[in-house]
């Protein structure tokens, strides 16, 4: 099919409205049939976040399509480039991952020149992504109300530890401060015999959970402005305020109601399910210094009926044991005698019986054995993306759609890659006025 050229209209010539809906159709019919075959081909995303939350919004939606600007401090760029594990040109791998498919433009929004860059960028986009401290952006003049003064339908998707509003707005709010303001921590760890509630210090899971659960708050809400923009071209963009905490709140089942309704405080279960009966990680037998566990979820009434009949306990099955409120009074004695089972067995043995009788199970497995996992490759979910003379394994794009062609384009780019390239497109800046810019250390 022919593509269609639609050329640049100089804005001076239109009102501001009429030029935004000719700068989307613009962007709408230059991109790329190929490309314009992703849910979100033709949208443009100014990500204005770092490390984890905001730029993780950033990922997904440019996995689909999304042309994602990400705006870095010309120096020293993202703090997640040097996070962690450092590859041989100095930059973290996990950064190559989440800033799959950006563009990387240098700028200092600390300059006014650099604001005034970014608002001209922003005027010609669709979506913001930020992650900063509310009030931030409106101390720099780039705002919802500023913006949108030139750009109405601009799409504000805010990411803040307790969100834009409310007594707690202004605290600094990192992920593991939320997670535990949200009641997650409280569950996670080993009782108390006597209360119910924490033995000690809650266990964390060993990455930032609330960050990315945060992350896809938001960029499911990016594309739910979206579709309501799409519906009604009058109605302006809408803001999609995310708060860490209550992302993570947003995950807690029924904690809340059964409190309200039964005054029941669920506390910390250890490796089990509070009033899920049997489904847990029973240790295996091994010749190795280290344990091996696997998970089996046997809490269906017909799947346990299977469990324990694979198990050979077939005196742990009938009226007593028909449901799962009657396992839930027999939990130590139905645990024990999984357990007692599994030790005398490897995990392979464990598998073979388990998926033989019908039984979910699989074994706790590291990151090595997961990259190496063949029904992962099978799938796509595990993908090599070329970096300069090497590549990096990341995880693919989640989830899978029909006729979507969603692999990664290009790994996290270097500090800076595309900030020409982007000026120039998109702001019409010619070399001399990047390389005064540059000279004046306002972009890089």
């Amino acid at each position: 099919m022919a593509m269609i050229k639609v050329p640049i209209v100089r804005r001076s010539l239109l009102n501001k409205q009429t030029y935004v809906l000719l700068e989307q159709c613009r962007r709408q019919f230059s991109s790329s049939s190929a490309h314009r075959e992703l849910p979100l081909a033709g949208v443009r995303v100014l990500e204005m976040g770092q490390l984890i939350a905001g730029p993780f919004a950033g990922q997904l939606l440019g996995q689909y399509g999304a042309e994602v600007i990400k705006i870095e401090p010309p120096n020293t760029g993202d703090p997640l480039r040097i996070w962690r594990e450092l590859d041989e040109d100095g930059t973290s791998p996990w950064f190559r991952s989440i800033g799959r498919n950006k563009k990387s433009v240098g700028v200092d929004l600390r300059k006014p020149e650099g604001r005034e860059i970014v608002k001209k960028l922003a005027l010609k986009s669709d979506v913001i992504i930020e992650n900063f401290k509310p009030g931030t952006l409106e101390k720099w003049g780039l705002g919802p109300n500023e913006l949108r003064a030139e750009n109405p339908s601009l799409i504000f998707t805010r990411v803040s530890g307790y969100g834009q509003t409310g007594p707690w707005s202004s605290r600094p709010g990192y992920a593991a401060v939320c997670e535990a303001e949200a009641g997650f921590r409280f569950i996670n760890g080993y009782p108390d015999p006597e209360t119910g509630r924490l033995s000690g210090a809650p266990v964390r899971p060993n990455m930032s959970l609330g960050d990315s659960v945060a992350g896809l708050h938001a960029a499911f809400g990016t594309v739910l402005a979206l579709l309501a923009r799409q519906r009604s071209k009058e109605s302006p963009g809408k803001t999609v305020d995310v708060s860490i905490m209550e992302s993570m709140l947003n995950l807690m089942e029924g904690i809340i109601p059964e409190y309200d309704r039964k005054g029941k405080i669920r506390g910390p279960s250890g490796s089990s399910v509070t009033g899920i009966v049997p489904t847990n990680a029973y240790p295996c037998r091994t010749e190795s210094p280290t344990a091996e566990y696997v998970v089996i979820g046997g809490n269906g009434d017909t799947i346990y009926t299977r469990l324990m009949s694979a198990i050979g306990r077939p005196d742990l099955v009938g009226p007593d044991y028909q449901n799962n409120q009657h396992r839930v009074a027999r939990q130590e004695e139905i645990e024990d005698a999984i357990s007692s089972w599994t030790r005398q067995h490897t995990p392979d043995e464990v598998i073979a019986a388990m998926d033989k009788a019908g039984v979910p199970v699989g074994r706790v497995v590291s990151v090595e054995e997961v990259v190496n996992n063949d029904h992962l490759h099978a799938r796509g979910a595990v993908m090599d993306v070329p970096v300069k003379g090497w590549t990096v394994k990341m995880p693919g794009t989640f989830p899978v759609i029909d006729d979507v062609d969603s692999a990664p384009q290009w790994a996290g780019p270097d500090l800076g890659q595309h900030t020409d390239e982007v000026l120039r497109e998109h702001l019409g800046l010619s070399s001399d006025e990047l390389r005064s810019l540059r000279e004046n250390g306002i972009i890089g």
